[in-house]
């Protein structure tokens, strides 16, 4: 997803304030928001067992933000 993909995600989720956030850090508090755990680009994102996460794509890049 590109930022205002994510952005409109946010507001969907009800996460107020995303103007100066970098995409990740997006990412982990729309995660929050929707109850999920905040794992967008850990450590251990390469062994992840949520094959259907949306935001899987993303967060298996080399650098997912």
């Amino acid at each position: 997803m590109n930022v205002e993909e994510v952005r409109a995600r946010a507001k969907a989720a009800g996460v107020a304030v995303t103007a100066r956030m970098r995409k990740g850090d997006m990412v982990r508090t729309i995660q929050r928001a929707e109850g999920n755990q905040d794992c967008f680009g850990s450590a251990w994102r390469f062994d992840c067992p949520w094959d259907n996460c949306c935001w899987r794509g993303d967060c298996l890049t080399k650098t997912p933000g």
